[in-house]
């Protein structure tokens, strides 16, 4: 019994390229990343400082333009604002003595009006009474007790009006303020960063340098 035996051709397939990365490529290209994020940093810091800067002198000067000043520690203590005698005597020129005298006018308007705000103080009401008093052949006497509470309200809603508006723009001097403080913060921690990078970069520069390969 013959045994037939099929030999099957042999093939050979071509190995893949193997890409070799040299060390000292590797490392020039981490040392060019940590440069260019050193610079960032630096770039960063140098903006959040000049807006910090920026928001602290323009407050400062706006504040101090206004020559504000708190009231004598005695009349505050009389006026019930024990918490602000920290402040007596201040001229306002930051965001911290805005946001506090923010809060002693609030005061003041809590006093006018029973509370309300300059939006439900209705003069122009009061107003058409008087106006509907007179056209309905009221007497004098109604007509002029009328108009003296629509008079009152109205000096009621122009004063509010008045302390709402200062209120709000001290209010918004202590928000800027704050959030010149918040870059500063910010630019300081960027330069650290920059350090940082920078001291890795000398580092990575002085490692190539005693590389052979």
């Amino acid at each position: 019994m013959d045994v037939t035996t099929l030999e099957r051709p042999i093939t050979t397939e071509a190995a893949a390229p193997v890409v070799q990365v040299r060390r000292r490529s590797i490392d020039k290209v981490l040392v060019g990343m940590g440069l260019a994020a050193a610079i960032v940093f630096a770039v960063a810091g140098g903006l959040l400082m000049w807006g910090s800067n920026f928001a602290g002198n323009y407050v400062h000067d706006e504040l101090s333009s206004q020559k504000v000043f708190f009231p004598a520690k005695a009349e505050l203590v009389q006026g019930g604002r024990a918490d602000l005698v920290g402040f007596a005597g201040q001229q306002v020129t930051n965001g911290h003595q805005a946001q506090a005298y923010a809060s002693f006018i609030n005061g003041h308007l809590q006093t006018i009006g029973e509370g309300k705000t300059y939006s439900q103080i209705d003069d122009r009401g009061a107003a058409q009474k008087v106006t509907d008093a007179k056209a309905a052949g009221a007497s004098k006497a109604e007509i002029a007790k009328l108009q003296a509470n629509a008079d009152q309200l109205k000096a009621q809603r122009d004063t509010l009006f008045k302390g709402e508006t200062l209120r709000g723009l001290l209010l918004t001097s202590y928000a800027w303020w704050t959030i010149g403080r918040i870059a500063g913060i910010a630019a300081w921690v960027a330069f650290a960063g920059a350090a940082v990078m920078a001291g890795l970069v000398v580092a990575g520069i002085v490692h190539l340098r005693t590389m052979r390969t």
